[in-house]
This record gives structure tokens, C-alpha cells and sequence, in this order.
């Protein structure tokens, strides 16, 4: 019997609080490495962000910066960039924990997203429409029709829990 996730958005806290996964190799967008890319290089790449803030996870700083309109990548409408991320060695806050992408409709399709990505690791759905999930870490939210990408979060390789989700190829 096929198996889904039930309620993705549990999921999605799971990879972005989980930490990396040993060994794994992890996904990029726009030179950007969740666990690897650090604030000089995204700052060099996109420039000042146009807003930043300041908030305190497990007594810990993490900084947000927000790139929108003129500011956001081509193709975007915001990409946020988190950053303070939590690792073996210790707390590193320079370094990018998770990058969320807004796209411009039309921007990235279910299509695009198995072509450049392949097959989830899971699929589930959140708020009622269909949701992907990569341990290489991505989480990717389609619009209601299941078409259109409404957001795009990459974050370090995550280990999928066992018998927790089917993956599409499997369906």
C-alpha cells in the first residue's frame, strides 16, 4: 500500500531543524550551498540585501536577509537567505542554514523541478497541494493544481525517517 506523507509541513521543520546529513551531497541554487556557502560569498553574488533581521533560535543569533523586486535573482519574485547554522564542530553564523525561493509564475513547473532535480525523496503535500521533498535537500511546494512551483527551500542534505514516505517513482 502506497504510503504518503501526511502532513509535510512537520517534514519540512524536520529537514530545516534536523541538521546535515554525514556524507551526503547536498543541493545548490545560484551558488548558493545551504552548510557550505558563507555571508561574504552571498553577499559578493547578490549584493546588500533589501532587508535583513536579527532573531534568536535555541539562545542562538541567526540572521535573515531578504532579497525582493529588482533585488531578487532573475526569475524570483524574494529569496530569503537564513543563516547560523548548527553543526558538529559547533554554532557557525556565517553560514547559510536554508535559502527560500519565491518564483515569478511560470518561473519553475513540476516539469522543470523532476528534469533538474529527479525523482523526490518523498512526496506529500501542504496546505492541501502537492509537496516534494530530497534528502539531498529541497523541499518544493506546488500551487493547488500540482503544476506551478510556489516555493522552493534548500537546506544541507537531510536522512529521510524509514517508512515515512513512498517515493514518486513508486506511485
Amino acid at each position: 500500500m502506497r504510503q504518503r506523507v501526511g502532513v509535510c509541513a512537520a517534514l519540512l521543520a524536520w529537514a530545516l531543524l534536523g541538521g546535515p546529513a554525514a556524507g551526503a551531497l547536498a543541493l545548490e541554487w545560484g551558488a548558493i550551498n545551504p552548510g557550505q556557502t558563507t555571508m561574504d560569498a552571498v553577499r559578493a553574488r547578490y549584493g546588500e540585501p533589501t532587508q535583513t533581521s536579527t532573531q534568536k533560535e535555541e539562545q542562538r543569533d541567526s540572521v535573515r536577509w531578504v532579497y525582493e523586486g529588482a533585488q531578487a535573482p532573475i526569475g524570483m519574485e524574494r529569496m530569503v537567505v537564513d543563516f547560523g547554522l548548527l553543526t558538529p564542530g559547533g554554532y557557525r553564523p556565517q553560514i547559510v542554514r536554508s535559502v527560500l525561493l519565491h518564483p515569478k509564475p511560470g518561473a519553475f513547473d513540476r516539469a522543470v523541478v523532476v528534469q533538474g532535480w529527479g525523482v523526490p525523496s518523498a512526496v506529500g503535500s501542504q496546505s492541501g497541494a502537492p509537496a516534494f521533498l530530497y534528502e539531498e535537500g529541497l523541499f518544493v511546494s506546488f500551487d493547488q493544481e500540482g503544476w506551478a512551483v510556489s516555493s522552493m527551500i534548500f537546506t544541507p542534505p537531510q536522512k529521510m525517517p524509514p517508512g515515512e514516505t513512498e517515493p514518486e517513482s513508486s506511485r
